[in-house]
């Protein structure tokens, strides 16, 4: 059938209504089937992407209460993200001197345990490093395939301004292994080397390392600490730097919360730095309690030994009490095997309070306020 071109013309006009109409509802349908998908206006997601990003920080806010002190640290940066991490690495390290290696048992303490202090000076890039990080040790000699000895990593005692508080050096607390092994007595190897050393004996020294350990920067936080043993080391740094007149007028960080040390040991005599602490404490008496666990020496309710863990347990209301603040943090350190027996003490407290340890640990440590480091 032949048309007029007039006719033709009106025709195709009278379709373009149509044809919109057509592309239109594609438009609104893939509109809505994104909108389906992903809970968002696909056509609208560009305009409206530059606010939706500013307003990010508002439901970051809106998080529980115990995970809210440690979201983010002052100017959007995130927590500890100036700390100096790795500065010298196991194949380059830091060549130490030693300054002092001293027992820290008293007469009648079981095992061999040193305070050894290193000088940092000379170093290009300084080695810094912050409380509750640790270091490598790269033993002397070689091992058994003639190959140089893996770093040994040991957390740090002293606070960043060292021991000496001029910023120049750094303390380990390092007990001798010693264990049989077919009725021959075994000596760790980096634990015994580090015990042996002498002043002026050269040491390399890799690291700092680790974020796990770090203080939380509010002065009025709580923090309740966990030792047994060697595990005292980063907690020595802490209370040294909340209780030390020189370290406070240094750093200018003075500490209003409360502290809580729990320390384990066999004897009275393994107390380690016993008498820094019974200081500090009666010094401080409304910001620090020490409550030691001296398993060869005292009973628990049940008659047994006194561990760490029966001291937990005897003040489980306590301890929750101050875990239920959101700007109370948990410190854990010492050997692996004391991991069960506090986990079992918390989880009894916990379900006397109602709650279940299980699912509050990972809660606590997502939010920053559980550290655990055991060896």
């Amino acid at each position: 059938m032949a048309y007029s071109e007039t006719k033709v013309v009106i025709g195709g006009l009278a379709h373009i209504p149509i044809i919109i109409g057509f592309f239109y509802l594609i438009r609104r349908q893939y509109s809505f089937g994104a909108m389906m998908r992903t809970g968002k206006n696909a056509l609208s997601e560009k305009v409206k992407a530059a606010p939706a990003k500013a307003a990010a920080a508002p439901k970051a806010a809106a998080t529980t209460k115990a995970a809210a002190a440690p979201a983010k640290a002052s100017g959007g940066k995130k927590p500890h993200s100036d700390v100096p991490v790795n500065t010298y690495k196991p194949k380059a390290p830091f060549t130490g001197t030693v300054i002092e290696n001293y027992s820290v048992l008293k007469e009648g303490a079981i095992g061999k345990v040193q305070h050894i202090t290193f000088d940092l000076s000379g170093g290009d890039p300084e080695f810094k490093y912050v409380e509750g990080q640790s270091c490598g040790i790269l033993a002397a000699g070689e091992d058994a395939k003639g190959k140089p000895h893996r770093p040994r990593l040991y957390s740090i005692a002293s606070t960043r301004y060292g021991d000496n508080f001029e910023g120049n050096t750094l303390s380990l607390c390092v007990r001798q292994l010693q264990y049989e092994k077919d009725g021959e007595t075994i000596n760790g190897v980096c634990s015994t080397y580090l015990c042996n050393l002498s002043p002026g004996d050269k040491v390399k020294i890799s690291g700092p390392v680790g974020k796990e350990m770090l203080l939380p920067d509010e002065e009025d936080s709580n923090i309740i600490m966990l030792a047994t043993g060697t595990g005292i080391a980063p907690m020595r740094a802490y209370l040294r730097r909340m209780f030390e007149p020189t370290e406070i007028e240094k750093h200018k960080w003075n500490f209003k919360g409360k502290a809580w040390l729990f320390m384990g040991a066999p004897k009275t005599a393994n107390l380690l730095y016993d008498a820094d602490f019974e200081h500090y404490k009666s010094k401080f008496p409304e910001n620090l309690r020490y409550t030691k666990a001296i398993s060869r020496e005292q009973n628990n309710t049940k008659g047994g030994r006194m561990y760490i863990q029966d001291r937990v347990l005897e003040h489980a209301e306590e301890i929750f009490n101050m875990i239920e603040n959101p700007k109370t943090h948990i410190y854990l350190c010492g050997l692996k095997g004391m991991e069960p027996g506090i986990d079992e003490a918390m989880t009894t407290a916990a379900a006397a309070k109602g709650l279940d340890w299980s699912e509050l640990r990972p809660k606590l440590r997502k939010a920053g306020r559980w550290h655990a480091e055991t060896y």
